[in-house]
């Protein structure tokens, strides 16, 4: 059976693009069980072909299609045009792990897979050749894509006898078309068990650069992302790890040097980003694996894209992180308020360790980000005044000012639901990208109108210092995309216009 891993796109991201990391790890996983697969990322692809027009012209037997909650709708919609075509549809992603029924009930959506999924594709597949067994026993039709155009849309039934119910964190319908959610997956502990992403599987050429920290990198790098470790033992009220879960699991320097390799060797990579929710979770295996990548002689440039955690680090990691290739750093500062960070966001650090972090990666000559986050609940005017004269203070390189969105599965969205600010019956998925320039909600006193002028504020009173615009307009990259840059400027600073859609 031919599978198509899939993507779906949405105005919600702009011009900037990496390789999907989970697209790339369920190919591998497929393909090192001796499954014939492709990856179709409407991100680059859509330029060239749209979905209607790769199915008509090549048609898979099962289409695959992985979403988060901004990118929901797009994916049901592309499930249609995949049934449509007589695919069998599978969703996956951090949206349907926290709300899978939902999309279980659109008859476009034949099965829903919960969690990380390389072990549970794999068991889909083979349960799929045991459904085309019993099939064929009854001389039923075969589980395969239509070669006509279906007029009707209907949800798939499957036998049980098939296996369907034992395969752990997915969801399913039984012969008489009930609902049925398996039991979740259990974290696997050992993820250098896990095959590589399939990278060359990916048309790279197509792609750019890494999100969010790209201003005054190389746009047109070979650029390959890399997941060293997943998942974070932190509670942030924001942040909703759906997939990977609160427990982190690290893979060994050995595993992860040999992809590093691989990726610079093989593939050409002239740039690297490491996606981990928190790579420097433990410090010395992350010190380890840049000794190991200096060893190697592998210094290509790389990033930190999420952010480091500024309470795990010190001079020593800097300095090492540097001579390892590291061009920039980013930090998840958030608030200028300790009192917000302790009691609202949970953040579990404090200004001054966010001061000495800074510190730390400027003194290693490291180019330094900060990811800052306006309107959480419980914010006020005063505390978001103090974030603003915090990123002035530090001075990173970059500023990324975000609105607080209220994900499913975050202890966010709960107070909001509890206080009545947030439906999901008929919340607008697609609105809920953290890089939007509206607020998403109001919460006690602190109305959408305050948290807007203060997000635009802060955009002016970093950007248009005289020495920051020096720096910007001393920059290559700024002369080379200034139609974007203004666009995107005049929106961010003085709310102009349309914002150009801007990257997850």
């Amino acid at each position: 059976m031919r599978v198509l891993l899939a993507s779906p796109e949405s105005e919600v991201w702009n011009s900037r693009k990496h390789v999907h990391m989970g697209l790339g790890y369920l190919a591998g996983s497929l393909r090192a069980h001796g499954y014939e697969c492709e990856i179709w990322d409407a991100s680059v692809e859509e330029d060239v072909e749209t979905f209607e027009q790769k199915l008509a012209r090549d048609p898979f037997d099962i289409v695959c299609l992985s979403a988060p909650t901004p990118l929901i709708v797009n994916a049901w919609e592309s499930a249609e045009t995949a049934k449509k075509h007589g695919a069998i549809t599978i969703l996956g992603g951090p949206h349907l792990t926290l709300m899978p029924h939902e999309s279980m009930e659109k008859d476009q959506v034949d099965l829903v897979v919960r969690g990380e999924a390389e072990y549970t594709i794999v068991e889909i597949m083979h349960a799929f050749e045991k459904q085309a067994e019993i099939n064929r026993a009854r001389n039923q039709s075969p589980i395969s894509q239509s070669t006509t155009l279906q007029s009707t849309i209907t949800p798939r039934h499957f036998d049980t006898e098939a296996g369907w119910g034992s395969i752990m964190g997915l969801s399913w319908r039984n012969e008489a078309g009930k609902i049925l959610h398996n039991l979740d997956r259990p974290l696997p502990d050992d993820i250098d068990a896990l095959p590589f992403p399939a990278f060359d599987m990916f048309k790279i050429d197509r792609y750019t650069n890494l999100n969010p920290l790209t201003e005054g990198l190389d746009m047109n790098a070979r650029t390959y992302t890399i997941v060293t470790s997943r998942g974070c033992p932190y509670k942030c009220t924001y942040c909703s790890k759906p997939i990977t879960g609160d427990t982190w699991r690290g893979r060994s320097v050995e595993n992860v040097l040999a992809e590093w390799e691989w990726l610079v060797k093989d593939l050409g990579a002239t740039e690297i980003g490491i996606t981990d929710d928190i790579w420097n979770l433990d410090r010395q295996r992350a010190k380890d694996l840049c000794r190991a990548i200096i060893k190697a002689n592998l210094q290509v440039p790389w990033v930190t894209v999420h952010g480091m955690k500024v309470n795990n680090t010190d001079q020593e990691l800097f300095h090492l992180m540097k001579q390892a290739g590291c061009k920039r750093v980013g930090f998840g500062i958030e608030n200028g308020d300790d009192w917000m960070l302790r009691n609202v966001i949970k953040k579990g650090q404090t200004i001054d360790m966010v001061r000495q972090a800074v510190k730390h990666a400027k003194t290693a000559k490291l180019e330094t980000m900060g990811f800052f986050i306006f309107g959480m609940p419980g914010e006020t005017e005063e505390s978001m005044e103090k974030t603003i004269r915090l990123a002035v203070e530090l001075d990173p390189d970059l500023a990324h000012f975000m609105m607080a969105a209220p994900f499913p599965g975050t202890e966010m969205w709960d107070t909001l639901v509890e206080k009545g600010d947030v439906f999901s019956h008929n919340m607008d998925w697609s609105q809920l990208a953290i890089q939007a320039d509206k607020a998403h909600f109001a919460f006690g006193d602190l109305d959408k109108a305050t948290v807007e002028r203060k997000w635009h504020e802060a955009h002016r009173r970093f950007y248009l210092r005289p020495r920051r615009i020096a720096r910007i307009v001393a920059r290559k990259d700024t002369w080379l995309r200034f139609p974007y840059y203004l666009k995107t400027a005049a929106n961010m600073l003085m709310g102009l216009g349309e914002r150009e859609p801007a990257a997850a």
